[in-house]
């Protein structure tokens, strides 16, 4: 057994134990500081400048090890032992209440007790919300609004992304997945993917973590700011992307969604044989006919010598698909009788056509041109649709400003399957559920997203999502 003069000795010398507790050793029995549930700083404490969705560094020594948030001003800094910058800090500020990032537990320093209080049980909930399957099970059935502390009201999920510089193209496609039910519900729990196993030194499971702690931020119904920083994530995207998307340097966000679909897919362990939450939801499949074509520069004997071959006769093909891009017609040149360009329309279902079995188009490549058309197969459980906008050479960018008119409920793409899978699809109807758009110039244009809030709107899900990444 440990004397108590040995006791306090170590509660000295161990600075760093994040998991001791200042308490008296009895004759077999353990008692608690009498402080721990009288704590007189308590109302000191300001919650309108407490802030977790930052990266959990020092602010001193930028260590993630051991790091507590003074609730007082709201700073982190390192351990609490004698000689740490925590314990610095509330000495030289007469700040005392400070939290555990690590533990959520609460501390008064230099006192050095372990604060017990259920008051500031909506502290820790903030740094760490979670959700139980009944709450989870009714989010899209309530459209209350919540009031945060700052006083502001907001309906959890649809919470605006704090624009750290030039980001938004990412955070467009992190709020449209955030609405996507099936993957919000998996996210919120942790436990889903808490087990998954990745190989050593695979940096690629932050993503997920990540992610998860974004969703239930942004679907929590008790914070203390209606809007959510998502600066922790998209640290993780620089990381894990190996700085091909940065925050500081806008981002296309079609790009940005195609590497965040499969790298989140394979850091959930998900296979081309495996699937995923990500392929669940989102992957359909289709036939690809493809037809080789001459060069143009031959002479026509010679094209139609080549086009009996076996070489250029048709092929089938099957894949899959986790969105479908559609083409724009091309903008035209001309301007109206006062000299402004004139900007077409089309509806949806004129460049859905691209996928009925019957529409060819010729793809080039390097070497070989070829002949393509598609039918679908198999439809997911929600779709994305890619409209194509813009268009790359070696000199700029140009951006096609048609506008696509496209239904919000009950768009149905039961002919663009083929026969046998009309005849097994149940349901082949789409409502929308997040739509993101591109506002300004290709260079120096904006992200926005508009979301479907459920119960407001009174739109039953028949099956999924179309969301338009323009």
């Amino acid at each position: 057994m440990v004397s108590l003069k040995r006791e306090r000795e170590a509660e000295v010398d161990d600075d760093d134990n994040e998991d001791r507790v200042p308490i008296k050793i009895g004759r077999g029995r353990v008692v608690e500081d009498r402080r721990s549930r009288h704590c007189p700083y308590l109302d000191t404490i300001n919650r309108s400048v407490l802030d977790f969705d930052f990266e959990k560094l020092c602010s001193i020594s930028l260590s993630h090890i051991n790091v507590y948030a003074c609730l007082i001003c709201g700073k982190y800094f390192q351990g609490r032992g004698l000689k740490s910058h925590a314990y610095t800090h509330s000495v030289q500020f007469t700040h005392h209440v400070f939290l555990n990032l690590h533990t959520l537990k609460f501390y008064c320093l230099p006192d050095n007790y372990e604060i017990i209080d259920s008051s500031l049980e909506d502290i820790t909930y903030v740094l760490k919300p979670t959700f139980t399957k009944q709450h989870i099970a009714g989010l899209d059935k309530q459209g209350k609004l919540y009031r945060a502390y700052d006083g502001t009201t907001y309906l959890p999920g649809i919470v605006g992304l704090n624009n750290i510089k030039a980001n938004d193209y990412a955070n467009v496609v992190l709020q449209a997945f955030s609405n996507v039910p099936p993957l919000r519900n998996y996210f919120l729990e942790e436990e889903n993917y808490r087990g998954i196993r990745r190989p050593p030194g695979d940096i690629m499971f932050l993503l997920v973590q990540r992610f998860g702690e974004l969703m239930r931020k942004l679907w929590n119904p008790r914070n203390f700011k209606a809007h959510v920083s998502p600066h922790e994530m998209l640290q993780a995207v620089v990381l894990c992307s190996k700085k091909n998307f940065q925050i500081t340097k806008q981002g296309d966000a079609v790009d940005f969604m195609t590497w965040f679909l499969n790298a989140l897919h394979g850091a959930l362990g998900g296979t081309k044989k495996k699937p995923s939450i990500l392929t669940k939801a989102f992957q359909g499949s289709m036939r690809i006919f493809s037809k080789k074509l001459p060069h143009p520069d031959l002479p026509p004997e010679e094209k139609e010598a080549l086009l009996v071959t076996e070489e250029y006769q048709e092929q089938m093909s099957e894949s899959t698909f986790l969105f479908l891009t559609l083409d724009l017609p091309t903008a035209p040149l001309y301007k109206d009788e006062k000299e402004q360009l004139i900007i077409p329309q089309v509806p949806l279902f004129n460049i859905l056509g691209k996928f009925n079995g019957n529409t060819e188009k010729e793809y080039k490549t390097y070497k070989e041109n070829f002949l393509k058309r598609f039918q679908l197969t198999k439809l997911p459980p929600y779709l994305i649709f890619c409209i194509k906008r813009f268009t790359k050479n070696n000199f700029f960018v140009e951006k096609n400003p048609t506008i696509v008119n496209f239904p919000i409920t009950n768009v149905d793409l039961r002919e663009y399957l083929t026969e046998e899978a009309q005849a097994t699809e149940k349901c082949t109807t789409y409502d929308l559920v997040a739509n993101v758009v591109h506002d300004g110039k290709p260079t120096e244009g904006a992200y926005r997203i508009h979301v479907l809030h459920h119960v407001e709107t009174r739109v039953t899900m028949t099956q999924t999502t179309t969301q338009g990444c323009e």
